[in-house]
């Protein structure tokens, strides 16, 4: 017998007919007498209404009654599972975050995890009952209100629920087979990863990966939960249940330790990230303080700065910052930067969102040399100026044109072996 947690995104709930084929998802487990939590997101399409909804009837709003609203996608989810598996003969319960409780901070929209009080739902399961828990949401106790996660939070909420129960797995169930070595839709020749690091995983979701969330996978690697990535839309049968202690289908991705991978390849993925944007702060005064005069404003207004260029000008007496953020915060950043311009001192600032940052991510990065500099000549020889650049101890990347986003990252796929045979 083994404990699986198995979450399924919107798309694979975007109608009864998908809530059915999850149940069968999830009977599969069960007639292999495993013990299952299931944790659901809402119906694909549904959280985006919401969220319009409440902009309509308020710009500016109370983000606890943003919270309230929001997390009702999931509990309709979570009902019509419950039903489905119901009317299949298998007992089955939904629960709300805040009946598990999943215990969060008090920040609205994007609180953090810090307890998931998981004793009801053991025992539950102990008894034959499936636990079909709503996604994204928890409790902020000190108002007992309903908190939220942020967008893409149910993984987060799988993740946390599975640590919680000491589940073998946590199966995240997507519309997607697995982690791709880059974006099919992109790259042709991309090819399905059987299994992926932790932090190869956390690099590829902070870098544009869509499969899972950042934070989701930032837990399962401190608690080493063994994660997996299937295709809801895959035959449920086809699927093998779950077996403590045995070995894995060829099947989806698995996330797990680097050492449980036997050869891991110099680099895994290129991973490629849209919502950029890039400001640069002409003509600084070049002396002590002048970075924290530009990034402190920033960060008081929680924008979050990734690349930091900086080029001496040739009088010797003054810097150009170039740095990037999230699109979406562009205007809030020019915003932030005028208001300091007083203690700042510049001659103007230039911005544009119409760049991308493409990265080339693997553990091998660390033990082999020259990543960066063929990487650099490929992207050369294509005639693609590089704006900034990043590295990490298993990462590089580069800000670079839009207009060259798919030559860049084709070409780096096919640079570092990853294209199929």
């Amino acid at each position: 017998m083994a404990v699986v947690v198995m979450k399924f995104g919107g798309t694979s709930v975007a109608s009864i007919d998908r809530i059915r084929n999850v149940a069968r998802h999830v009977k599969r487990e069960i007639d292999a007498a495993n013990q299952v939590a299931v944790v659901v997101s809402a119906m694909a399409g549904h959280t985006n209404q919401l969220v319009a909804w409440v902009r309509e009837a308020a710009l500016l709003h109370d983000a606890r009654e943003y919270d309230a609203v929001v997390a009702s996608g999931e509990q309709v989810t979570a009902g019509l599972l419950a039903i489905a598996l119901q009317s299949m003969g298998i007992p089955a319960r939904s629960w709300q975050g805040w009946q598990i409780p999943i215990v969060t901070d008090n920040a609205h929209g994007a609180a953090r995890i810090l307890e998931v009080r998981a004793d009801d739902i053991r025992q539950r399961l102990s008894q034959g009952e499936v636990a079909v828990v709503t996604g994204f949401q928890g409790l902020e106790p000190d108002r007992n209100r309903v908190s939220t996660l942020g967008r893409g939070g149910s993984d987060t909420s799988a993740v946390a629920i599975a640590i919680a129960l000491g589940a073998d797995v946590c199966d995240i169930y997507t519309d997607v087979d697995g982690v791709y070595t880059s974006d099919p839709r992109i790259v042709p020749t991309a090819r399905r990863l059987p299994r992926i690091s932790y932090e190869e995983m956390l690099e590829m979701a902070s870098l544009g990966s869509k499969v899972l969330q950042t934070r989701s996978v930032e837990l399962a690697m401190v608690y080493r939960m063994r994660t997996r990535v299937l295709s809801s839309f895959a035959d449920a049968e086809a699927v093998q249940p779950v077996r403590s202690g045995s070995e894995w289908q060829d099947i989806g991705t698995i996330v797990c330790d680097e050492e449980e991978i036997v050869e891991s390849q110099v680099v895994s993925g290129i991973a490629y990230a849209k919502d950029e944007a890039k400001v640069t702060i002409v003509k600084v005064a070049d002396k002590p303080g002048v970075a924290a005069s530009i990034f402190g404003p920033l960060a008081e207004a929680s924008i979050n700065v990734d690349m930091i260029v900086q080029n001496l000008s040739a009088d010797g007496k003054h810097t150009d910052m170039t740095f990037t953020v999230v699109a979406s915060e562009l205007p809030k950043t020019l915003e932030v930067l005028q208001a300091a311009s007083n203690g700042i001192g510049y001659s103007e600032i230039k911005s544009s969102a119409d760049v991308v940052k493409v990265s080339v991510i693997g553990v091998g990065m660390r033990s082999h040399a020259g990543v960066a500099a063929q990487m650099f000549r490929a992207l050369a020889e294509k005639g693609i100026n590089i704006l900034a650049i990043t590295t990490s101890e298993i990462k590089i990347s580069v800000l670079i044109n839009a207009a060259y986003a798919e030559l860049a990252v084709r070409t780096l796929h096919t640079l570092y072996g990853l294209d199929k045979d």
